[in-house]
């Protein structure tokens, strides 16, 4: 069985393009060696990494809702909640594992390890 390499998620707001519609079911693809090598020489990139990570995310992304031509000027406009749900998809994809956190209960004090799960996250 050939492992997946392209992930479907769904943003918790949406991008609004600028004819007002929301897009917020995409697509994800792995992140290659290419993808690092194309961030590393990208002169924004160097400058902010913070901008880096919508160049990075630029790359990923297949298609957002109709948008197939993902551009980091694109991404600028994703809501700061809809950015922080990429980037941890991203990682999370990337890391071929899911992230677990340690949560201990209220009542009883009982330590374990919850999946974490993203706002948004069908």
């Amino acid at each position: 069985m050939i492992p997946s390499t392209e992930f479907e998620f769904t943003l918790p707001k949406g991008l609004v393009d600028q004819q007002g519609n929301v897009h917020r079911q995409g697509q994800m693809r792995l992140s290659t060696a290419r993808d690092e090598l194309v961030l590393q020489k990208d002169p924004k990139a160097q400058e902010s990494t913070a901008y880096g990570v919508l160049i990075r995310l630029s790359q990923v992304i297949t298609h957002l809702g109709d948008i197939s031509s993902i551009t980091p000027a694109l991404l600028e406009n994703l809501f700061i909640l809809d950015l922080a749900f990429l980037r941890e998809f991203y990682n999370r994809i990337n890391q071929d594992s899911d992230p677990l956190i340690s949560v201990q209960c209220p009542k009883c004090n009982h330590q374990f390890k919850e999946k974490l799960s993203l706002s948004g996250e069908l």
